[in-house]
């Protein structure tokens, strides 16, 4: 049986452990804290390096899109849960699966090199550092499932060392307390920046926005309240958007400014929807026409006591500033001839694998950014790794890894505009289905047109949930089906509180299976 190392014990690495366990392979995981779930688990403490939700942070992604493959989140889980209800999920995940036994808490990986004998064997050499000592332990392969999400990107604006009042990153701003009665400017729009303006605003006596380029604002609650990840992330409208990508940025575009003009809240950037991550954030937009949140452009300098900005606006009487400006991902403890990050930007094979090891017994697992959750993503990868580890599937030689990955950085450089955010941008679809292709488990519509139509139908027309991943092929579970087939129960049973008079509506069976039939006609000839 190999041995494999997984380092990190959060969201990745819970998976990875199990991928590991499904294909026969023995994991020993090494957690450096004393708990599960990663940033996931909320803590009073500031630890550095590792990153941390706020006290109040709700996920961005709806639970039917963000449940490992084969585990969904219980019906009465809200659609979007608090920190406090995922970190249980990833509880129960553990405790479902016989998880924890596996895992080596409050163990420090301080490298990963090869061995002498690597070229021949695979085999890893990890130096780990527990509270009693340290050690050197050999493995058959690593999976290194740490995130991205740790070290703090601190911009170094003119003159911030000199102002007198306090500064903080969104890394270490755990709650509101503080900053009550003051005026706070938070620099940087993205997800993090808007959650805490948001939740400032209704404290402060003032919140500034400062944002270099505008964004697009996203919310989770689409057309009808259904979760905007499960209308978006379709089969359908991925195909929409590649055979027609100017006329559906534009129509989406449009929809959005119909919500909100983005122009008149001096929130529209110069980018178009698809070529930056976007913010998701109900709330912003209501925060800003009701004052608590004012926007401003790009901090040029600092002040002693205030920012002037690149328009030449200034604010005087600021008592804090809080830095939502991301973070850089490394891997400080893996010897750089293996992998080097630069600016961000790390070469992997379809952002897993390094191309030129001799054995391919090393996985990235979680190093990219979706729009949409990285927690099925990173399963799939961890599906695909174990399997390569196993000898299931051979990787392609390096000189055709290299060409897949130059061409994704070609189109990521196209596509998205120049940033720190966008060099590990993934679409959530086309990167499932492609890493599942590679698995032998992405679900084939053409053939369930003719055995199953109605399933087909969902899985084309429906939410690209993850349990289509589990329907055939390696690591199948018999309860896939059903649970695809009823995850719209699973999404409104949160919500029924109380009895509510329904609306009847007259049967339309002849002409959904007339439907049902041309659909499956045109799939199995297009697919």
């Amino acid at each position: 049986m190999k041995s494999v190392a997984v380092i990190g014990a959060g969201c990745c690495g819970l998976t990875a452990i199990k991928c590991c366990l499904d294909e026969g392979l023995e994991p020993v995981c090494f957690e450096r804290g004393n708990y599960i779930s990663g940033l996931w688990h909320y803590t009073e403490d500031v630890e550095e390096g590792q990153a941390c939700v706020m006290k109040s942070t709700v996920i961005n992604t709806s639970k039917e899109m963000m449940c490992y493959s084969d585990f969904p989140i219980p019906a009465d889980f809200p659609i979007y849960m608090h920190n406090q209800q995922v970190d249980r999920y990833f509880h129960m995940y553990a405790d479902k699966f016989g998880l924890r036994k596996y895992i080596n808490f409050n163990t420090e990986v301080l490298s990963v090199k090869p061995t002498k004998t690597f070229n021949s064997d695979g085999q890893w050499e990890i130096a780990i550092n527990t509270s009693d000592k340290e050690e050197t332990r050999v493995f058959d392969a690593v999976l290194i499932c740490t995130g991205h999400h740790a070290e703090k990107n601190l911009p170094n604006f003119p003159g911030l060392n000199k102002f007198k009042g306090n500064v903080k990153h969104t890394h270490d701003y755990k709650d509101y307390h503080g900053y009550e009665d003051k005026n706070v400017l938070i620099i940087g729009i993205g997800n993090s920046g808007g959650d805490v303006a948001t939740e400032l605003s209704r404290i402060t006596s003032q919140v500034y926005l400062s944002t270099r380029s505008g964004s697009w604002i996203l919310n989770r609650v689409a057309e009808k309240g259904l979760p905007w990840d499960m209308v978006q992330s379709t089969r359908f409208n991925t195909k929409l958007l590649t055979t027609f990508p100017n006329m559906i940025t534009s129509r989406t575009e449009k929809k959005l400014d119909k919500k909100i003009d983005h122009e008149k809240y001096c929130l529209k950037p110069k980018h178009h929807l698809f070529s930056a991550h976007p913010t998701l954030n109900d709330e912003l937009p209501n925060r800003i026409i009701s004052g608590g949140v004012i926007v401003k452009a790009n901090v040029a300098e600092f002040t002693e006591t205030g920012a002037i900005f690149e328009d030449g606006t200034t604010i005087d009487n600021l008592d804090a500033v809080i830095l939502a400006t991301g973070y850089s991902f490394g891997f400080p403890f893996i010897d750089k001839s293996v992998i080097e990050v630069k600016a961000n930007k790390v070469d992997l094979y379809k952002y897993m694998f390094p191309p030129d090891l001799q054995k391919h017994t090393m996985a990235i697992i979680g190093c990219f950014q979706p729009l949409g959750a990285i927690m099925p993503l990173s399963e799939m990868q961890c599906r695909l790794a174990t399997r390569v580890f196993k000898g299931l599937k051979t990787l392609p030689e390096s000189s055709k890894m290299w060409k897949d990955i130059k061409s994704k950085h070609a189109a990521m450089s196209m596509r998205y505009k120049q940033s720190l955010r966008h060099t590990i941008q993934v679409d959530y679809v086309p990167y499932m289905d492609e890493l599942a292709e590679m698995v032998g488990c992405k679900p084939k519509i053409g053939k369930l047109v003719l055995t199953d139509p109605k399933l087909a139908m969902e899985i084309f027309f429906g939410p690209c949930t993850p349990c289509q991943y589990r329907l055939m092929g390696p690591g199948p579970w018999k309860g896939a089906r059903n649970a695809i087939m009823t995850q719209w129960e699973r999404v409104y049973k949160p919500l029924q509180t109380r009895p509510c008079a329904k609306t009847e509506r007259k049967s339309s069976g002849a002409i959904y299976m007339l439907i049902v039939a041309v659909i499956a006609v045109l799939l199995y000839f297009i697919l």
